[in-house]
């Protein structure tokens, strides 16, 4: 049975990039790598009502750039920047490095599949109905510019007491196809009945692969009206309008009359005696009477 691998991860270097850009060797590697983790949770946990979608990480030359996507970069920011300076003060004390913090707006919130399963989980854990939530955001995305999107969710829902999985799609989804470009988000609800997972798929469109540029439309593929105008038909080519049929012969038709001559094939018909076929039928043999009859 097939299963759906990652779709970030199966389109890196191909399609997208990745959130974590920088060279390490040895035992550095490990290091850095679990600091990422560590700044990615601590972000995410008191950041949770600033709606982040993505945080991505850069270290250049003993230096740390931050950057975070948010759809509300006024909380992030803060009144006059006070909280993005305590923000940047904590995480030079994870790292140990100077740290810039950049804040990207997301401008439709509504096509990020991160935010489309935050904010499913979040209605998820305030008692309101799966279906409504699914259904609510997959119109949301469509109405605002996405091709396609699937949203699945797992585990109690509604409470019930056997964990079940259910999932939507409207649109196209095509998971197999590299160049498609294919936001991925992954969100759990805590309620009281146990953990939910949302899994999100938003569709947008194809991205242009490597070495692959955008050609200008041809004026001859472009709608004019007097390409869409209809024309009048013109006369018919001669030949026969059907092939002919299998153990038919092919008919030959008449060539066009000159003009001046439409009058002599009438009076050459009019001389020529009309012939009637008559077709003969064999007579049937005689009912023989048996040789004891009377």
């Amino acid at each position: 049975m097939g299963q759906k691998i990652n779709p970030t991860g199966f389109r890196l270097a191909v399609s997208r990039n990745w959130n974590s850009r920088w060279f390490a060797t040895g035992a550095d590697f490990s290091r850095m790598l679990g600091e990422d983790l560590r700044v990615r949770e601590y972000l995410k946990k008191r950041l949770r009502s600033a709606s982040v979608g993505r945080i991505l990480i850069e270290r250049p030359a003993k230096n740390a750039r931050i950057t975070i996507f948010s759809a509300r970069p006024g909380v992030v920011i803060g009144k006059k920047g006070e909280d993005i300076e305590a923000l940047k003060a904590d995480l030079q004390k994870m790292l140990g490095v100077p740290v810039h913090v950049n804040i990207d707006e997301i401008r439709k919130p509504e096509v990020d599949a991160q935010l489309i399963a935050d904010s499913i989980t979040q209605q998820l854990e305030k008692r309101i109905m799966f279906r409504r939530a699914m259904k609510r955001a997959m119109q949301n995305a469509m109405r605002l510019g996405a091709q396609g999107i699937k949203i699945m969710s797992a585990g109690r829902l509604n409470g019930i007491e056997i964990a079940r999985t259910e999932w939507y799609r409207e649109g196209r989804v095509p998971l197999h196809t590299l160049r498609a470009d294919i936001d991925y988000g992954v969100s759990e609800a805590k309620t009281t009945y146990g953990v939910i997972g949302v899994k999100v798929w938003v569709y947008k469109g194809d991205t242009l692969g490597r070495g692959e540029a955008p050609t200008a439309a041809s004026p001859e593929s472009l709608p004019s009206p007097e390409r869409d105008e209809r024309k009048p038909a013109g006369r018919r080519p001669a030949g026969p309008r059907r092939a002919p049929r299998r153990g038919e012969a092919p008919r030959a038709e008449a060539a066009p009359a000159e003009a001046g001559a439409g009058e002599a094939p009438a009076k050459d018909d009019a001389a020529r005696p009309a012939v009637k076929r008559v077709r003969k039928v064999a007579a049937k043999p005689a009912d023989k009477k048996p040789d004891g009859g009377a």
